[in-house]
């Protein structure tokens, strides 16, 4: 791991990519916010049933441990993203966004859903982008905009403003694994282009459903868009959220045995 940053709570993760020095990227884990059970310790969700007061207490330990201002996003599933300046208000409503400028973090909440950040090359510009399989797979699943997704979008807003996409990286961080994201027929309906490598992606089961590998399906996209360079989550059993239970929120683990989860973030921003 990159050690730029020290004395980071329990199980954070600093990305392992190779990005310039400008570029930092964190992801926070369980550890180390004030929560109380089931929502302990770090939770970063104000909708989850948490004291908004709790929640302020694990926002402003973030805010003091990355030394920048994170934006937090209203994530609805979606596809819509937004630029990101220092006026930015918190909770627009978008699952993904980007920035030019220094002192903002791009900051994406999870708790299963992937998180999926990207950085120039040169270091010009960091998005991050909310990635559950709604997001991913795009609104409208039977039409010739079928696979236009939240990646898609955001990169075609990235290149109608005029920015260099030409080499970028991109790092996934923990979500629901492959070996617990049961899904029914319709998810890789949504997904399902004639491909042998998405289909690939889809292990049926015996009650006629499938279990999907989120992070790969994430991976093709990305492919997709030319971005080759694909660090972080390989869809093996470490970055699992749901067996991660030490280390990572579930909402599908902890909704089902405690009634709710916290969440967790990642975050990506430009040093000055």
């Amino acid at each position: 791991m990159i050690l730029w940053m020290q004395n980071l709570p329990a199980h954070w993760i600093q990305p392992d990519w190779p990005t310039p020095n400008r570029v930092r990227a964190l992801m926070t884990s369980r550890q180390g916010g004030v929560s109380v059970a089931p929502w302990d310790s770090m939770n970063l969700g104000d909708h989850v049933g948490d004291r908004s007061a709790d929640v302020h207490t694990n926002r402003e330990r973030l805010a003091a441990q990355i030394g920048q201002r994170p934006v937090f996003l209203q994530q609805v599933h979606g596809v819509a993203s937004l630029q990101l300046n220092a006026t930015t208000p918190q909770g627009l409503v978008a699952d993904a966004c980007w920035s030019l400028d220094p002192g903002v973090a791009c900051t994406i909440v999870v708790a299963d859903c992937l998180p999926v950040l990207l950085a120039d090359a040169a270091g010009r510009w960091v998005a991050a982008a909310h990635a559950g399989w709604r997001g991913l797979a795009g609104p409208v699943v039977d039409s010739p905009s079928k696979g236009q997704g939240v990646l898609e979008s955001l990169w075609a807003n990235l290149k109608r403003a005029g920015v260099d996409v030409s080499d970028v990286l991109a790092w996934l961080g923990p979500c629901i694994g492959p070996q617990a994201f049961e899904v029914g027929p319709e998810v890789r309906a949504a997904f399902d282009n004639g491909s042998p490598e998405v289909q690939a992606l889809f292990t049926p089961t015996a009650q006629g459903k499938y279990m999907a590998d989120l992070a790969g399906l994430a991976r093709v996209r990305l492919q997709g868009l030319g971005i080759s360079r694909v660090f972080g989550n390989d869809s093996t059993p470490p970055w699992c959220t749901v067996t991660g239970s030490e280390f990572f929120f579930s909402h599908r683990r902890d909704s089902r045995n405690l009634g709710q989860s916290g969440r967790m973030v990642a975050c990506i921003w430009l040093d000055r």
